[in-house]
């Protein structure tokens, strides 16, 4: 896309005697190329990957010439090519015969920080003798991954593609999707050390120009060193820091960013993740699926409904639990009551340790079956929940339905297709289970109450977190907990498109 870096705007840290402190008053350079080479070369502490290729060009005139690079993130073929290629060729302007070099992408600049900056961030610099301009060639090794299947949303029928780490390939996979000449792409530099190229994309004419402008203002309002990945940017401009619910919908796949952005939402682009982030978000956003658009109607609300009944039992299963045991157990069947009673026969713990010790065992099981290798980490998630529930009950620690309550729990979290909202769900899960064991069931009203007084009072970017629920809109309650048929989908949500709010025209509509 060929991006071109600012100036950097803060200095480095003064406290180093040597750094070279780049502000915005601009450093022009030198008609001596030597001077500009030492500079430069001064500026990035001689540093050892640092190239200098000195060359005279052949022309008429002969004129010295140096060719300045980090070696490593230049492709290497590049610059012999381009070096090659303006040693041979004859002419005394490069300047007057610049469409004529063997490069892709060349530009001028007189500012010396540019230059250094441009080095930085992978490009070739051109220095001649005589000349206070100096060359920028785009010569970036792009060394990433190429465009690989999902992983974190795998998907039974859709696109199976994903992001990769380059910020160019993945505006380049949006756009395939969406060819409309009205998505605009606004390119950013944050991240003092880091330099990290971010893109800010909207579908002009559908998006809300006020969700825009707020997310402009909260992007130029970072002010630090390094940004190395999307959740650095999400940490930094999500609504409510404290708040174990996440406010900033991040996905890896270009068809859900795309879904995204035709409704009016706007989508950031962190150079070197994979992960791009689209705000704002909403509470049901997180139980929809990437395959849910593809399936038909009734199959895709049937696995909603379910998604949002499993989101019940993982955060309320153990608790409940807890409860009808330890304070109604008037409430159980005579049979299921005597069941559990000669299942706890022996068990000198509570019930709230008990869900305590196999809640946190789940967690660390869970944890180490991600860290291990793929080869293993599977097996040892497996085994090692089956040898430690077998153990635990053979032990007398926990009792065989206390088991049962936290496999069907852990299994209910699994259905959660956001990894964000599962964690938080897991999060929450401790503190229904301390409210069930002081008060009961009138313990986890109190929770739930507290939750959905704590949810209703979210937003993400000026946007109510519950809506369409609340505040309640029916007409965009065509594709929330259920999903409507295709043809019935004829508008995108008020409260994101304030402008083009028709999605579909009926036959014969203009």
């Amino acid at each position: 896309m060929g991006y071109r870096k600012k100036p950097i705007r803060k200095s480095l840290d003064k406290s180093e005697p040597h750094a070279f402190e780049v502000t915005d008053r601009p450093r022009p350079l030198s008609s001596n190329m030597e001077e500009n080479v030492e500079v430069i070369t001064q500026a990035l502490g001689n540093s050892s990957d640092l190239q200098v290729k000195r060359f005279t060009l052949m022309s008429a005139k002969s004129k010295n010439a140096s060719l300045i690079f980090l070696k490593g993130i230049v492709d290497a073929s590049t610059v012999n090519h381009f070096t090659t290629n303006l040693v041979i060729q004859r002419t005394d302007e490069v300047t007057q015969q610049s469409k004529e070099l063997p490069i892709g992408e060349l530009e001028q600049f007189e500012n010396l920080n540019e230059l250094i900056q441009s080095i930085l961030s992978g490009d070739a610099v051109l220095l001649m003798e005589g000349e206070e301009l100096g060359y920028v060639i785009d010569a970036d090794n792009q060394n990433f991954r190429g465009v690989q299947e999902s992983t974190a949303e795998p998907v039974v029928r859709g696109p199976k593609e994903a992001f990769t780490e380059s910020i160019e390939l993945n505006t380049a996979m949006v756009r395939r999707k969406i060819r409309d000449p009205n998505l605009r792409v606004k390119s950013k530099v944050i991240g003092r050390s880091t330099r990290t190229d971010v893109a800010v994309l909207f579908l002009e004419g559908v998006v809300n120009e006020k969700i825009v402008e707020e997310v402009n203002q909260r992007l130029d309002r970072i002010d630090i060193d390094a940004i190395l990945e999307s959740g650095n940017i999400e940490e930094l401009i999500e609504d409510e820091t404290y708040s174990p619910f996440p406010t900033t919908f991040n996905s890896e796949k270009p068809d859900v960013i795309a879904a995204g952005l035709l409704e009016g939402k706007v989508a950031i682009i962190v150079n070197g993740s994979p992960f791009v982030l689209l705000v704002p978000a909403l509470f049901v956003q997180f139980f929809h699926s990437a395959e849910d658009s593809y399936q038909r109607w009734d199959i895709s609300s049937l696995l909603r409904l379910l998604r949002v009944f499993s989101f019940f039992v993982s955060l309320l299963g153990p608790a409940f639990y807890i409860a009808l045991s330890t304070f109604h157990q008037e409430m159980l069947p005579t049979n299921l009551l005597i069941s559990l009673a000669a299942q706890r026969e022996g068990i000198p713990f509570p019930a709230i340790f008990e869900a305590i010790l196999m809640e946190v065992t789940l967690e660390i099981l869970r944890e180490a079956g991600i860290r291990l290798p793929v080869a293993v980490g599977q097996t040892i998630s497996i085994v090692g929940a089956l040898v430690v529930g077998q153990a635990a009950v053979e032990a007398g620690f926990v009792s065989p339905a206390m088991v049962i309550v936290v496999s069907i729990t852990a299994i209910s979290n699994f259905i959660i297709p956001s990894y964000n909202l599962a964690i938080s769900i897991r999060i929450l899960r401790f503190l229904f289970m301390m409210f069930a064991a002081t008060f009961g069931l009138y313990g986890i009203a109190l929770g739930l109450f507290a939750l959905s007084l704590h949810l209703c009072s979210l937003r993400s970017f000026g946007i109510p977190y519950m809506s369409p629920l609340a505040p309640s809109n029916l007409q965009d309650q065509k594709d929330t907990l259920i999903r409507l048929p295709q043809n019935l989908l004829f508008t995108r949500p008020k409260l994101l498109s304030q402008k083009d709010v028709v999605r579909q025209k009926t036959k014969g509509s203009k």
